[in-house]
């Protein structure tokens, strides 16, 4: 069973090698070059992530540079991380478990395409895996209470990722208040351990803004903006993502597992946290309301895991739902090969590189020292473009859709007038209009902002590019 697995994940990383740094992946590496470069986040870039992003891309611009090559050993590196935990969380129940649960994570995210790297869901898996992993050790012996460090430590830095998981952290703080309990220890100790470690992280990051000057800017941003408007900013209809079909068998496949434990009466504290994992999992994606593929990442972290937990000893009883078990994982990885095939060869993400690179000929050489070059795009090319030249905006908003939406809302008022004396103080060399608006419009949208379109009519046409506008003063 591992050999096919392991051959399919070598194929699916082996075409994934000329995957491009693409789609939300520059727009955090624009943000931490321009924090190297002693910018304050949020107070000099207006950005809705959470800080502990800009220091994982922080550190990927140190080690690895800012090139696609690099950004390919950074995201491999990632998974084999992400891998190795999911293996470590599944290594009690047999080699078939281990092994399986890392090469199935593996294919699903070589699988997913570029776009998919760097995701802040992806980003938060091994975090999650090893604050499982941590509180199920401790489980199984309660005198050592280091797992519960490191464990919390490891939560606490994914919530500075996406604050999200601190739900995960609370149904874990759960679990160790029980199992003191039953095991007849102190109950506050482990909780005030976990607790206290799951913290540090989150006061560390706070700590790291207060001393940049970025505090009020991040409370700002968070409270005004992304909890009351962005959170509900591009809600589909409907959910639809490429082939979705393929968490059917990962579902069938997961219940039998589950089915499988509780018919033998095999609930221990690891296959606990694993399923608190897949009720996070599960929660994560839902409760974001957005249907975006990328938010089911760490569902897809504690489904691997459990598609194997029960697989090997099931198969070496000879019990009839181990046929079914392994069928559905065969299913689900013939689905996932077809799927990373067409993924590898996107063409919405070949057009994209095009545009990049189509922006920095149109602009590389005639910026100067001091020149400015504000560009009204979300994920089209324009932010990479600005990496990639080195070149700074005259405001701090990397995206234009914030102007757009909920227009009645003082604070979408307030961002207007404050991108308008941005421009006016520092009137940019060139403006670049990008066609696609987000989460809907084209070029008219600019219509809709009467400042920025009389602003924009005292520039001239300088380039007309297919998906961009280049305007120069």
């Amino acid at each position: 069973m591992l050999v096919p697995l392991a051959c399919l994940a070598a194929g699916l990383a082996w075409r994934s090698r000329g995957w491009p740094l693409v789609h939300d992946a520059p727009l955090m590496h624009y943000i931490a070059w321009r924090i190297g470069e002693g910018a304050v986040p949020y107070r000099d870039l207006f950005d809705m992530n959470f800080p502990g992003v800009y220091l994982i891309h922080l550190a990927a611009l140190r080690l690895v540079g800012a090139g696609d090559a690099g950004w390919r050993v950074f995201d491999l590196a990632w998974l084999a991380a992400t891998s190795l935990a999911a293996a470590a969380l599944a290594a009690p129940w047999g080699r078939l478990a281990a092994g399986g649960a890392a090469l199935f994570f593996a294919i699903y995210h070589l699988a997913s395409g570029a776009w998919q790297t760097g995701q802040r869901d992806f980003l938060l898996c091994p975090f999650l895996l090893l604050a499982a992993l941590g509180v199920a050790r401790w489980a199984e012996r309660p005198r050592d209470r280091s797992s519960l460090v490191w464990g919390g430590l490891a939560l606490g830095a994914g919530m500075t990722v996406k604050p999200h998981a601190g739900l995960f952290a609370a149904a874990l703080l759960v679990v160790v208040a029980v199992v003191a309990r039953r095991t007849g220890f102190s109950m506050a100790r482990p909780v005030a351990i976990f607790a206290a470690a799951v913290a540090m992280a989150p006061v560390a990051v706070m700590a790291w803004l207060a001393a940049k000057g970025a505090l009020a800017a991040w409370r700002e941003i968070v409270f005004d903006y992304l909890v009351p408007l962005y959170a509900k900013l591009g809600r589909p209809d409907r959910w639809a993502f490429h082939r979705w079909q393929v968490w059917i068998p990962i579902g069938v496949g997961v219940a039998l597992s589950a089915w499988s434990v509780l018919a033998r009466h095999r609930v221990t504290a690891r296959r606990t946290v694993v399923a608190l994992g897949l009720l996070y999992g599960l929660v994560h994606f839902v409760g974001q309301g957005k249907g975006w593929e990328y938010h089911l990442y760490p569902l897809a972290a504690f489904a691997a895991v459990a598609l194997f937990a029960e697989a090997g000893r099931r198969v070496e009883a000879r019990s009839v739902v181990a046929l079914p078990m392994l069928a559905c994982v065969v299913v689900a990885a013939v689905m996932l090969e077809r799927k990373g095939v067409e993924a590898a060869d996107a063409a919405w993400i070949l057009a994209k590189e095009r545009r990049v690179s189509a922006l920095v000929a149109d602009l590389d050489g005639r910026i100067g020292q001091g020149d400015l070059v504000q560009v009204l795009d979300t994920t089209e090319a324009g932010v990479h473009a600005l990496l990639r030249l080195h070149a700074v905006q005259p405001t701090r908003f990397l995206y234009d859709f914030h102007f757009y939406h909920d227009r009645q809302s003082r604070i979408v008022e307030r961002l207007r007038e404050e991108f308008v004396a941005g421009f006016d103080a520092h009137p940019p060399k060139f403006v670049v209009l990008f066609e696609r608006g987000w989460p809907a419009g084209g070029y008219e949208r600019v219509e809709e902002f009467p400042g920025l379109w009389l602003r924009l009519s005292t520039y001239r046409v300088d380039r007309r590019r297919d998906g961009y506008i280049v305007y120069a003063r």
